[in-house]
């Protein structure tokens, strides 16, 4: 699938693989939030946080905004899972009926984190399938 990227979501992620020296495969500037958000390419995302979070921060620094950062993954159950992160995700399946729909595992005690304040987490999660995978809902179970 491929993403289309505003210029400020470009200008974003040449500040951020420049601190970074990790890889940013999409980049979402949220301006209702007041933050970005980099999915960094998999395998990268220890490179992307940096000794003790300070890359993360640095790139926050520079763009002065939050940031946070979803790991890529070769499949979209598996994309589901990082852009749940950090809610314990024990298992994703895909259905495709007349939608695609992620049913998404998560821990109990983590469902408040996965949908985050205002449903923001879920609503990043979604938008960012959607625009990867096209799946067009995520439900937790």
């Amino acid at each position: 699938m491929t993403v289309t990227l505003s210029d400020d979501a470009r200008q974003c992620i040449v500040v951020f693989e420049e601190v970074t020296d990790a890889t940013a495969v999409d980049c979402l500037v949220d301006d209702e939030h007041d933050r970005v958000v980099f999915v960094v390419k998999a395998g990268e995302i220890g490179s992307a946080i940096g000794p003790g979070g300070r890359n993360v921060e640095r790139v926050e620094d520079e763009l002065g905004r939050d940031v946070k950062l979803v790991e890529d993954a070769p499949t979209p159950e598996g994309f589901v899972a990082n852009a749940l992160s950090p809610a314990a995700v024990y298992n994703v399946t895909i259905s495709e009926n007349r939608d695609t729909v992620a049913y998404a595992e998560v821990a109990h005690e983590d469902r408040g984190v996965a949908i985050g304040e205002a449903g923001h987490n879920i609503e990043l999660a979604k938008t960012l399938a959607k625009r990867h995978y096209d799946i067009d809902d995520i439900q937790l179970t």
